[in-house]
């Protein structure tokens, strides 16, 4: 169970890290604008979040069914 705990804790830390990097390419100047590595990196750090997510759940749910 503490490994499931890191994962999701890791997890929600990188999608939390993600949205920070899209918040910051509207503060940073010129303000409203949003650099393409700010979009790439957020949807990498997304994509990744949620296959930590996805991936160990539904084998841990085949594993238990």
């Amino acid at each position: 169970m503490k490994r499931l705990t890191i994962q999701l804790t890791m997890a929600v830390l990188l999608t939390m890290s993600g949205i920070v990097l899209l918040f910051c390419g509207f503060w940073i100047d010129p303000r409203g604008e949003v650099d393409n590595s700010v979009l790439v990196a957020f949807g990498e750090i997304s994509t990744f979040a949620g296959a930590l997510f996805g991936v160990d759940y539904s084998y841990k749910l085949k594993i238990k069914n």
